[in-house]
């Protein structure tokens, strides 16, 4: 059984609990409707067959809807190891001399499956709204950017504490 602990602190935690719940958010504005004229949901439902324009629409029509439903239910399982005491945090009701406060946050095997599922989802809803296309496009005075780069940080160390 994999068993992963993450720290960060309570104002890392309320952010990141705000992102996942705006992700939701898009997720459920998106399962119903084909949102194909919004970039981030083309990312997240990308082309199955990229020289069959015909055969990639008939497959997604097929398979958006499961796989967005997928990616809201990792969402709804990230905030709920984020919570603390029954409540979702919120970076507004984060006291300033709370914000540094660490948060271990325990994750086991279907959790961490969800965590580096939607934080990926997350860079790559990011990467859409930034015009990211590739490694080298990520410098911007764009203060998304750093968010951005904030996902892949936690991303690459919850795939570090796989590897330890």
């Amino acid at each position: 059984m994999t068993r992963v602990l993450l720290e960060m602190s309570l104002l890392e935690a309320a952010h990141l609990s705000d992102l996942v719940t705006q992700f939701g958010e898009l997720i459920g504005e998106t399962v119903d409707d084909v949102a194909l004229d919004d970039p981030a949901i083309v990312r997240l439902v990308p082309d199955a067959y990229r020289d069959d324009p015909a055969a990639a629409d008939e497959f997604r029509r097929l398979t958006q809807a499961d796989l967005l439903d997928r990616r809201r239910d990792d969402a709804a399982v990230v905030l709920s190891t984020l919570q603390r005491d029954g409540r979702t945090l919120r970076p507004e009701e984060v006291a300033p001399e709370d914000a540094t406060a660490p948060v271990v946050v325990e994750l086991h095997d279907a959790s961490v499956a969800a965590w580096l599922r939607t934080l990926t989802a997350l860079r790559l809803v990011m990467a859409a709204r930034l015009g990211v296309t590739d490694d080298e496009q990520g410098e911007s005075d764009d203060p998304r950017f750093g968010i951005y780069n904030w996902l892949g940080f936690r991303l690459e160390g919850l795939l570090q504490a796989l590897e330890d």
